[in-house]
């Protein structure tokens, strides 16, 4: 089958729905990730505790308690990590069986292409692999941050100590970002299992997944909790 052959399996609703799915997903990255916005995100208002983490692990003695942080959330990003191997792995299982879904599909009803349907199902793989690597890569800067805390002086007033630590905090928000990114393409992925049935159903899917994403940024009640601590601020 010629590229153009493959191209000319999906109709301009599916093109049109799946554009819409990229679009929405870049700006609705971009906004939260926005740090100049007059209404930051969840993750842009953690930046600031996770910050002050690090200056709290100066002077806390023992450095257990960070170290147990820290070991969860690698802990949360290999768990995601090797969760979305499974699901990459039924995904790649389901295209090398694509008769046996269109068998249940037609037997509720729907007649949908087979080509067209494993078109659909590589998309779907490659935003969970966009996921996989996200997690992946944020579970690797959490180890970084894990050296760099180990390399914080004991003695608080050690002229590196507050270098180092500022070090930690900065690699820690980059690691935070990662795993973020890795949710929202999880997320995607799922609303875009809801192609496999037609566009319309991606579309509304998409819309469906960008505002629970939106609302947990902006909308939620640890959005309000944090808000509220902005307006708390030590002199």
């Amino acid at each position: 089958m010629t590229t153009l052959e493959v191209l000319s399996v999906l109709t301009i609703a599916d093109y049109a729905a799946v554009t819409a799915l990229f679009l929405g997903w870049k700006l609705l990255s971009l906004r939260i990730e926005s740090e100049t916005a007059k209404t930051p995100s969840v993750t842009v208002l953690m930046i600031q505790h996770r910050r002050e983490w690090m200056r709290q692990m100066l002077t806390r003695d023992p450095r257990i308690f960070d170290a147990t942080i820290l070991g969860s959330l690698r802990q949360s990003t290999t768990f995601l990590a090797s969760t979305t191997v499974i699901a990459i792995g039924g995904a790649l299982a389901l295209i090398g069986n694509i008769e046996q879904f269109t068998g249940v599909a037609q037997d509720l009803g729907v007649s949908p292409d087979a080509r067209a349907e494993q078109i659909k199902l590589v998309i779907i793989v490659v935003i969970l692999t966009e996921a996989f690597l996200k997690f992946l890569w944020s579970n690797r800067i959490f180890g970084y941050c894990a050296v760099v805390m180990a390399a914080v002086p004991n003695d608080p007033s050690d002229p590196i100590a507050a270098h180092r630590a500022a070090q930690a905090a900065e690699l820690n928000i980059r690691a935070a970002w990662n795993f973020n990114r890795g949710l929202r393409a999880l997320y995607l992925a799922l609303s875009t299992l809801a192609w496999l049935i037609g566009p319309i159903q991606l579309a509304v899917a998409s819309l469906f997944v960008f505002w629970v994403i939106w609302s947990r940024e902006f909308r939620s009640i640890p959005h309000r909790i944090l808000r509220d601590d902005q307006k708390d601020k030590r002199p």
